[in-house]
């Protein structure tokens, strides 16, 4: 393994068609069982159809959790609880890999659900403190409070007293995790969610910054460049930063809610928040790329992206300005069971990378599995790509 100094000076040039480093930790068999996922999945009818009788399956309460445990749970899941993730966690790490472990329990609206979340993240905060295995905590805010205060509170609402305890009891869930991640020396995502609770998400994430940020860069915010307001938001953000003299941290991200944000916007006849093309966000995320880089002194950024261009993109820029490939203001992410020709190679050439590795009850975190199936459908040419790399990957292996 290269010393610290090797990986200062040596810039390797980066390949993300290079699928023996890509899938360098998988065995033959599971790179077989990857194949034929997603070449199932490669089949937009069939998601479709899966999903219906997925959830009518659970409905009834019939024996599948092994089935789905066995396939699209071990493809995109670390297990059901953190310490079923270490084996996850250990195999990124010898491939210089960080874990983000997420918590993707979704659905629960309880305010004895919501202090279970946040014991639950408060957990992966205290394993992440225990080595370097896991550089970031992550949560999402409607993971510890109720969707619609959130979004009466950014309407401007007039709350009742009992709606005003439940919002302060947010903010507290929130300021618990941000200063244990603080005194235990994690970074954390705050993760980006819809447009009619972001600008509610956003307070609270700026506060936290304001609070926690001063001596290092500890608490991100999301951006998400399918928005068209998203690069002005940090430019103005990072000028607010600089003037209070703390530490931005922004998670860059293309977007997730696509068709609920035109459907609602359409719906309720107001102006669409998202870019009218792709062009459109790709033009954005790769500018906020530039302006973060050139903010380097204020902002820490984490590129979430499986997007290729963009990553050859920001590291092209880096060597442009001498940037070291390991340099700690600079991260990379992918999500588990993705683009392992993104991460796996970025990590060889020295970068700084992480997986997130979400994780939870089989049956809770089926929303989540649905929306990665969905996105590998909806994103062009993304469960093609896949398909393709572990094919041209199993070509590779018996020409061997």
């Amino acid at each position: 393994m290269p010393t610290t100094a090797q990986r200062l000076t040596e810039v390797k040039p980066v390949s993300f068609e290079d699928t023996s480093i890509a899938f360098s930790t998988q065995s033959d068999f599971k790179l077989r069982k990857t194949y034929w996922l997603f070449a199932l999945m490669n089949k937009g009818w069939l998601v479709n159809l899966g999903t219906f009788f997925i959830k009518f399956a659970f409905k009834l309460h019939l024996p599948i959790k092994n089935l789905i445990k066995k396939t699209i749970f071990e493809q995109f899941c670390g297990g059901e609880t953190i310490s079923d993730c270490e084996n996850t966690i250990q195999q990124l790490h010898g491939a210089r890999i960080g874990t983000i472990l997420d918590y993707s329990v979704e659905g629960e609206d309880s305010e004895t659900c919501f202090d279970e979340t946040t014991l639950e993240i408060l957990r992966t905060i205290e394993r992440a403190s225990e080595s370097t295995d896991i550089p970031f905590s992550v949560f999402k805010v409607t993971g510890l409070g109720s969707t619609e205060l959130l979004e009466a509170v950014q309407t401007g609402d007039a709350l009742t007293d009992e709606e005003q305890a439940a919002f302060e009891r947010i903010r507290q869930r929130v300021d618990s995790l941000c200063r244990r991640a603080y005194e235990r020396n994690v970074k954390i995502f705050i993760d980006a969610e819809e447009s009619w609770i972001q600008d509610t998400i956003d307070t609270l994430a700026y506060t936290m910054m304001d609070r926690y940020n001063h001596e290092r860069p500890v608490v991100y915010n999301t951006y998400q460049f399918y928005r068209w307001e998203s690069l002005e938001k940090l430019i103005k953000e990072t000028e607010t930063a600089r003037q209070k003299g703390y530490f931005l941290g922004a998670k860059l991200v293309r977007g997730a809610y696509l068709e609920k944000e035109r459907m609602r916007a359409h719906e309720e006849e107001y102006q669409d928040p998202i870019h009218a093309t792709k062009e459109e966000t790709d033009r954005d995320f790769n500018a906020a790329i530039d302006f973060c880089l050139a903010n380097r002194d204020v902002v820490s950024i984490c590129l979430g992206t499986h997007n290729e261009y963009s990553c050859h993109y920001c590291i092209d820029q880096m060597k442009e300005k001498g940037l070291a490939v390991n340099d700690p203001h600079i991260w990379f992410a992918q999500l588990l069971g993705m683009s392992d020709n993104i991460s796996y190679n970025l990590a060889n050439a020295g970068y700084n990378v992480a997986k997130y590795v979400p994780y939870g009850p089989v049956e809770a975190v089926m929303p989540y599995l649905f929306r990665r199936a969905e996105e590998n459908k909806s994103i062009a040419g993304q469960s093609s790509r896949e398909f393709s790399l572990v094919k041209k990957e199993l070509a590779r292996r018996r020409g061997r």
